[in-house]
């Protein structure tokens, strides 16, 4: 069945022979005078003119400011053929870019005026316009393309390929213009590229060919579509090339068919249906690009997944219509001009990989084809395009009242009678009837197609919009504005960048479209929550590092639960997200929230630690170490949920993070001690359940107040002889097997792996410092720590405690630790000493701020350590008690019950310590320094009472 031509598009009479309403002749017979004054036409078309006047301002205009052109292409009309080689007869004088571009807008007006009044005339049907309105924007194009050529090589000469051929810009039509099916005030959809790569010659300088093509797209757009004194020529809209508006204005063929190849989207595949070269170049150019874009537009299979796409598609068109309040839209309304090609290009991509008669450009051709593979009816095809050139034929007399884009019907009255007169009916309600009855029949064979979006899918993708590149900064404002967002700005910036960022990721097409289908989902979660701008940070930075991961992006598009963790955990810290970040297998553990929240006991953290390590072989290093690394992160992941969920007090938290690192700490040395013993035997009696080795935990971990990102302060000590050597066919000495031993466990925790780092280690407070050897034995730890120690390490001691070694060695450390702590000291001295040091640490560490800061400031938390330091260094000799523990709350506490200080004191000093702790732990979290706002006067006041008691200069002591 023969589709094309087989209807009119419009009734062909003489509409202008009717007198518009008599208002609007009196209206505009100020600017008839004008015109009537200059133009020079016979009297029936003067008439005809006076009429078209009265109803559109556009003819108004053209007629006032070029009556000669005007009457010229009036009384002499040109075909589309013959556009060209007037055109260039017109522009043959011209001499500069705005003598161009002044040139182009004069032809442009003028025929497009004489071209409206010969439709109104019964002269010229709508689908003979098309063609004009098509063929003068591809001379103008064009044509201004080559002018502008020539002036180009002149200055920058050029551009050749490697062989010396000379190059040139290729210009696609998109859309309407690529169909031959120009609207009358259309935008003009454009995508540029050039051959290949090369540099210019013959210029005055040479230049890459892509700065080349560059600047050249650049003139030509200015050409066309910058508002002058004569207005425009065309909207030019580049949206369409790769990766929208964030990509490259032109492109090379090579990097054009990667592209599509890579990245090309199911929209574009749509766009590309009606993609054409607009350069008359031969076959073999425009066979080049056909053979590119063929395979990505059209599929060798059945291609259903069309559908899908195309539902998609038009949802967001209907939200975007539904924003902008579309009600009347005859083009993106349901029932209006898109559903007609819609349903077009779905069937050629379903199908236009194995019919070639349905990979054309044309809607008439395609309707064709689909009837005579029988998809079609042939009588709801012929419904169908009867009803689609009604809407085009409104859509041009809209656009032709005062050449502007648009295709809603108009509210006010004047514009709906100007309307009706165009379309030949006596009023506006009975052109809208005939509207109505149209879409309705378009919309009932659209659903038949594409089936029908429920409220449940549109509120389910509301926000799919924002991650098209193709939309506007006001409409995606609007949008996030109704969700409740107040900083639509800011979150706006931060879709737009991360999206650009997207785009130029590769991530193959199944990534592509978990992503698609992730990030709406992820907008609707964050935005209009507290903080949203935060939170949508933090997320995208994880998003950013698994981005080309594809199974992560699918557990978070599959899994509501796990994207609920996600943003949770997100909120709460930035610290989790970092880690999150940069290490994704840390994602796993968001499936299954009830798993993510429970911890194991204190004391089971080595088994737990083996069940990780169990799987990995004994001889692979490296995997051992990652393993060991993923274990500790995803165990502290779990603690930081449980600690922001408020499942888990403070304190337990350092327990938990502290016995972790102490779980750790005994794998790490016992795969140092593996190591060692395969490469040099072990010493005389020593065994991996004997190593003769013990650690020794300062700090925060030795006082079980461990943080997120705290390092590790250890100290290594043996009671093994170092007389005699390894038992290995190599042997080494003793003291060296330890060396190494101890060297090997500082490279397992440090050294960065894909995984990342296991743990910093400080072996700074080891005997003699940075001096002092590795491994220390424990005669003469005891020696030094009993003759040589300054009273800042025997304050460190305070906080120190045994974390690994045999039961035997750590009961040793116990006992040294004991003894040393309750010598007798002068108590002046022990005060002068740590009033020094204390105040070394304010001079060097205190912010001097306006904020406290928790840690180093008057009243803080150092005050109260030192406090702590202070009771047991002075007093343990009669109270050995005190030496028991190494976390300052008990210590406190024990301090009380030795009546050291009193109730009030101790409870205060312990408030204060607990509350400091946790709101260092919050700005912690927050990936902030400890420095608070809020108001701890009291707190700090009670530190410094008590300060002042025990150890300013005039203390009374005990």
């Amino acid at each position: 069945m023969n589709l094309i031509g087989s209807n009119k598009w419009v009734t062909m009479q003489n509409r202008l022979d009717r007198v518009p309403a008599k208002h609007f002749i009196e209206a505009s017979e100020p600017v008839w005078q004008r015109i009537h004054e200059q133009i020079r036409l016979p009297q029936g078309m003067l008439n005809s003119l006076r009429h078209g006047v009265a109803v559109s301002s556009f003819i108004g205009e053209v007629a006032e400011r070029y009556p000669e052109a005007l009457a010229a292409a009036w009384l002499e009309p040109i075909s589309a053929n013959e556009i060209r080689a007037a055109f260039l007869t017109h522009i043959a004088a011209v001499e500069s870019e705005n003598e161009l571009k002044a040139a182009v807008r004069r032809f442009r007006h003028a025929h497009m005026a004489a071209s409206a009044l010969l439709e109104w005339q019964g002269q010229r049907s709508l689908a003979e316009s098309l063609a004009f309105y098509s063929e003068l924007a591809d001379t103008l194009i064009i044509e201004s393309l080559h002018w502008l050529e020539q002036r180009f090589y002149q200055r920058l000469g050029r551009p050749l390929d490697i062989d010396g051929e000379l190059q040139h810009l290729y210009v696609l039509g998109m859309g309407k213009l690529g169909g031959r099916e120009l609207n009358f005030s259309s935008d003009i959809d454009l995508i540029f590229y050039y051959p290949e790569q090369g540099e210019t010659q013959g210029g005055s300088r040479s230049v890459e060919n892509s700065v080349f093509f560059t600047r050249l797209a650049q003139a030509l757009i200015a050409v066309l579509d910058e508002n002058t004194f004569d207005g425009q020529a065309f909207r030019v809209d580049m949206r369409l090339r790769p990766f929208g508006q964030s990509g490259p204005l032109v492109t090379s063929l090579a990097a054009l068919e990667h592209y599509y190849q890579e990245q090309g989207r199911d929209w574009e595949r749509y766009a590309m249906v009606k993609a054409r070269l607009l350069n008359r170049l031969g076959k073999k150019q425009t066979n080049a690009f056909q053979e590119l874009i063929r395979p990505f537009v059209y599929r060798r299979y059945i291609d259903f997944g069309a559908i899908e796409a195309l539902r998609k598609m038009k949802l967001l068109i209907t939200q975007e219509t539904r924003r902008q309040g579309a009600q009347g839209n005859i083009k993106l309304a349901a029932g209006g001009i898109r559903e007609v090609e819609f349903i077009a290009q779905a069937h050629q991509l379903i199908r236009g990989g194995r019919e070639k008669s349905l990979q054309t450009r044309s809607i008439y051709r395609a309707y064709e084809a689909m009837v005579n593979l029988d998809i079609f009816q042939g009588s709801v095809a012929k419904r169908l395009l009867q009803a689609y050139e009604l809407l085009r034929e409104v859509e041009h007399r809209l656009q032709q009242l005062a050449d502007e884009q648009t295709q809603k019907l108009p509210h006010d009255e004047s514009a709906q009678e100007k309307l009706a007169y165009l379309m030949g009916e006596e009023d506006f309600a009975q052109l809208e009837q005939r509207i109505v009855q149209a879409m309705d029949f378009i919309h009932n064979e659209f659903k038949q197609v594409v089936g029908e979006g429920s409220e449940c899918d549109e509120e389910e993708q509301s926000l799919q919009v924002l991650w098209q590149d193709m939309l506007e900064d006001d409409a995606a404002l609007e949008i996030i504005a109704a969700e409740g967002e107040q900083d639509v700005d800011g979150i706006w910036r931060l879709i737009k960048q991360f999206r650009s960022e997207a785009r130029k990721r590769s991530s193959g097409p199944r990534g592509r479209a978990a992503l698609a289908r992730l990030m709406p989902l992820l907008f609707r979660q964050m935005i209009a929550q507290p903080q949203s701008m935060t939170i949508l940070e933090r997320v995208l930075t994880v998003i950013r590092a698994i981005m080309s991961r594809t199974a992560y992006i699918e557990l978070l598009a599959e899994n509501p639960g796990a994207r609920v963790q996600l943003c949770r955990l997100c909120a709460a810290s930035p610290w989790v997200s970092q880690q999150l970040a940069l290490h994704p297998i840390l994602l796993d553990e968001l499936i299954d929230p009830q798993h993510l929240y429970q911890l194991p006991d204190l004391t089971d953290y080595p088994s737990v630690l083996n069940e990780f390590l169990i799987r990995t072989p004994e001889d692979d290093l490296e995997s051992q170490m990652d393993a060991l690394r993923q274990a500790k992160q995803v165990l502290q992941l779990k603690i930081a949920a449980a600690d922001i969920t408020g499942g888990l007090e403070l304190m337990k938290v350092s327990d938990h993070l502290s016995y972790l690192a102490q779980a750790v700490t005994a794998e790490v040395v016992h795969l140092a001690w593996r190591q060692m013993a395969q490469r040099h035997g072990t010493p005389p009696g020593r065994s991996i359940q004997d190593t003769g080795f013990g650690v020794l935990a300062y700090g925060k971990l030795g006082g079980l107040e461990l943080g997120y990102g705290s390092d590790l302060d250890l100290v290594f000590v043996t009671h093994a002889q170092y007389e005699g050597y390894t038992d290995d066919a190599k042997p080494i000495e003793v003291q060296q097997f330890y060396l190494r031993l101890a060297q090997r466990i500082l490279h397992l925790f440090t050294t960065r792996t894909v995984a990342g780092v296991l743990y910093e280690v400080d072996l700074r407070l080891r005997p003699s410092g940075q001096a002092g050897l590795l491994v220390t034995q424990l005669d003469s730890f005891i020696r030094y720590l009993r003759d040589d120690a300054w009273t800042w390490e025997l304050q460190a001691l305070v906080r120190a405690r045994p974390i690994y070694g045999t039961d035997a060695v750590q009961a040793d450390l116990q006992d040294i630790r004991c003894a040393i702590l309750s010598r007798t000291r002068e108590a002046t001295s022990l005060r002068e000493d740590i009033l020094a040091m204390r105040q070394k640490m304010r001079a060097h560490l205190s912010s001097g701020g306006t904020h406290f800061d928790i840690k180093q400031d008057p009243g803080g938390i150092a005050d109260i350590e030192f406090i702590a330091q202070y009771l047991v260094l002075n007093y343990a000799h009669d109270y050995p008690q005190l030496t028991e523990y190494s976390d300052n709350i008990r210590i406190l506490t024990c301090a009380e019950q030795c009546h050291l200080i009193d109730p009030v004191e101790a409870q205060d000093l312990i408030n204060a310590y607990q509350i400091f702790r946790c709101e260092s732990h919050a700005l912690a979290l927050q990936g902030e320094d400890a420095l608070s706002q809020h108001d701890l006067t009291t707190e700090r006041d009670a530190v410094r009472r008590v300060w002042s008691r025990l150890l300013s200069e005039n203390a009374s002591g005990i």
